[in-house]
């Protein structure tokens, strides 16, 4: 039977760090359209642009994706995808996969995967994990680390060094210790559409607020997040820059 889901990009025009994001061009059109592609490459039944601006709304036409027109006050993207569950009057089984407006090399596998991880788990969420590669990584607090129980549930995440290899680190502080698996988290979410609408009647918790980790609230209410090791790399999105020069020319080198 061939697995049914929706891709819901949630994409705001006000980043701060580089206002317009959706709309910057990547190999001569906006960065948005590049997401739903690769959304439509997926196999999604449904892509939905979930947007506060009209700009990226129109931007979006003729794109293969639909638009829905959401508050400009949302606190997260999450939120954001919990409004159009409600406007659009999904079922509470459909799976929803939240790819973000800003990771214009998503590879499908990694979107593919997330929506075969959840539906074959009876978790809330589905989400994606992958090696981490150095000791930098270990200590960033921007590169979030998690650790999973036996059958593939996330047990916690967090921006500090998780599991904390203590003898290895004590003997050798400046290398990634061996053997320890340890994991960094990647930032795509798979959802029922009935568990978006209980979410944001979820209160903040005390360790998303403490780590300003979102998914932490999940956890803290009791509900089960699977993770999946990642198909293949994921690039890194765009924050900068530097980043949307850097994924220009990864466009360019493979054209």
């Amino acid at each position: 039977m061939t697995l049914e889901f929706s891709v819901a990009i949630p994409a705001r025009f006000g980043a701060s760090r580089l206002p317009g994001k959706p709309l910057r061009l990547l190999n001569g059109q906006p960065m948005i359209l590049h997401v739903v592609d690769r959304a439509l490459a997926a196999g999604a039944a449904e892509v939905v642009v979930a947007t506060d601006d009209e700009r990226i709304a129109a931007a979006v036409q003729g794109s293969g994706a639909t638009v829905c027109m959401t508050r400009t006050d949302h606190p997260s993207g999450t939120d954001r995808l919990a409004e159009v569950a409600q406007r659009l009057a999904w079922p509470d089984q459909r799976i929803v996969i939240n790819l973000q407006g800003d990771e214009p090399l998503a590879p499908v596998s990694g979107i593919r995967t997330v929506a075969e991880t959840l539906a074959a788990s009876a978790a809330a969420m589905a989400t994606l994990a992958t090696p981490l590669l150095n000791v930098e990584e270990l200590f960033s607090p921007n590169c979030v680390k998690l650790v999973r129980a036996a059958n593939g549930d996330a047990l916690y995440f967090s921006r500090a060094p998780i599991p904390w290899a203590r003898d290895a680190l004590a003997a050798a502080p400046d290398r990634l210790p061996e053997g320890f698996g340890f994991l960094r988290h990647i930032g795509i979410y798979g959802y029922r559409a009935g568990f978006l609408r209980r979410y944001v009647a979820m209160p903040v918790g005390t360790l998303e607020r403490i780590e300003s980790l979102e998914q932490l609230r999940v956890l803290e209410a009791g509900e089960r997040i699977a993770v999946a090791l990642a198909p293949e790399v994921f690039p890194a999105g765009v924050d900068t820059e530097a980043d949307l020069a850097r994924v220009e020319a990864l466009i360019q080198q493979d054209k």
